[in-house]
């Protein structure tokens, strides 16, 4: 495509959290940092209608300015721009017609840009909603068994606990594990992830990058903070000058107020993370240290504490014939497990 070539700006606006800029697809870091909140929230909840939820109620809104709904958040999830590639040319136009339709993959066009989340996180992402789509159900409540989010079979089904059962069951080739006995082989495997030097530098680098991004999104926080006041003070001299009549004016104050209290309300709880990721920068000694501390409390902690810990470390868990993988992920970061340490005292 000839404007691709030329490095011209493709296919109109950019998406949610990217804009054209010397004619390249850059992020839009004020956008960026409220995109890639999305997916931590649908990692937490699994619900697109939730995340729009809760990015209301934190005071932030759509490039339009209007509420974000579960449609919304949907194609902010799903849109591959976020791991790294922006696809355009994918609908042609019929014959005589208005009406477009997709075009084969093989035909679409494709320009890399700055990824928002790594491929993994984007990856698991749509995996669920694939899952969600796929069953025509709504999303499953969280589970109540300490794998029940992880654990897969070799065949490549999910592995289940039935009701009153002590094993994880494969409903397709009936593959079994013991409850105990898998817990008991994470627990050992847990404690030889943290003893490599290469994981713990991960490990490192994964806090700064933590602390990078959530003083990103506090700095979109803020600003949104002083674009919504600018706001509200446009509006208010617009009606002392008489240039909207009352019912005007409470028609574009009373939402931008709202806004502001969401957006004051959920200031403090951005700053405290912030402050709390800065003090608990911890060293690959400390590491080591809260690992071993995390080992050694492990079979005293509550089933929540001991999911949250589990689905912070492992993307999932392949159970074969006589033989089991576990794939760590790079996560939790020193100050994750801090605050899991900070937790666990404190109870």
């Amino acid at each position: 495509m000839a404007s691709a070539k030329l490095g011209k700006s493709i296919n109109g606006s950019a998406h949610y959290g990217y804009q054209w800029k010397d004619r390249k697809l850059v992020i839009k870091p004020e956008e960026a940092a409220i995109r890639k909140k999305a997916y931590e929230l649908f990692l937490q909840h699994r619900r697109k209608g939730k995340v729009a939820k809760l990015l209301n109620a934190a005071g932030y809104r759509t490039r339009g300015g209007v509420i974000w709904h579960d449609s919304q958040v949907y194609r902010l999830l799903t849109d591959p721009s976020a791991k790294d590639i922006y696809y355009f040319n994918r609908m042609r136009q019929l014959e005589k017609s208005w009406q477009t339709v997709p075009k084969p993959e093989n035909e679409w066009s494709k320009v890399e840009c700055q990824p928002i989340i790594s491929e993994a996180v984007w990856n698991h992402v749509n995996q669920i909603i694939e899952e969600h789509t796929k069953s025509w159900k709504r999303p499953r409540p969280s589970p109540v068994h300490l794998f029940g989010s992880l654990a897969h079979c070799a065949c490549g089904e999910k592995m289940y606990v039935r009701a009153g059962s002590p094993k994880y069951v494969c409903r397709k080739c009936c593959n079994k594990i013991p409850i105990v006995d898998l817990e008991a082989i994470f627990h050992q495997e847990m404690k030889s992830f943290f003893a490599q030097p290469k994981r713990i530098a991960k490990h490192l680098q994964k806090a700064s990058r933590n602390l990078v991004e959530k003083s990103a999104l506090l700095g979109t926080h803020k600003r949104e903070i002083q674009k919504v006041r600018e706001e509200m003070h446009q509006t208010h001299q617009l009606y002392l000058q008489k240039q909207i009549s009352g019912d005007g004016f409470h028609d574009l104050y009373a939402p931008a107020e709202e806004r502001m209290k969401q957006l004051q309300t959920e200031l403090p709880k951005l700053e405290a993370e912030v402050d709390f990721l800065r003090v608990n920068k911890l060293s690959a000694d400390d590491i080591l240290h809260e690992a071993n501390s995390l080992y050694d409390k492990w079979p005293k902690m509550p089933l929540e504490t001991k999911r949250k810990i589990g689905e912070s470390l492992v993307e999932k868990i392949v159970i074969g014939d006589g033989d089991i993988d576990i794939f760590f992920s790079s996560r939790p970061s020193s100050g994750e497990l801090c605050k899991n340490q900070q937790g666990l005292r404190s109870g």
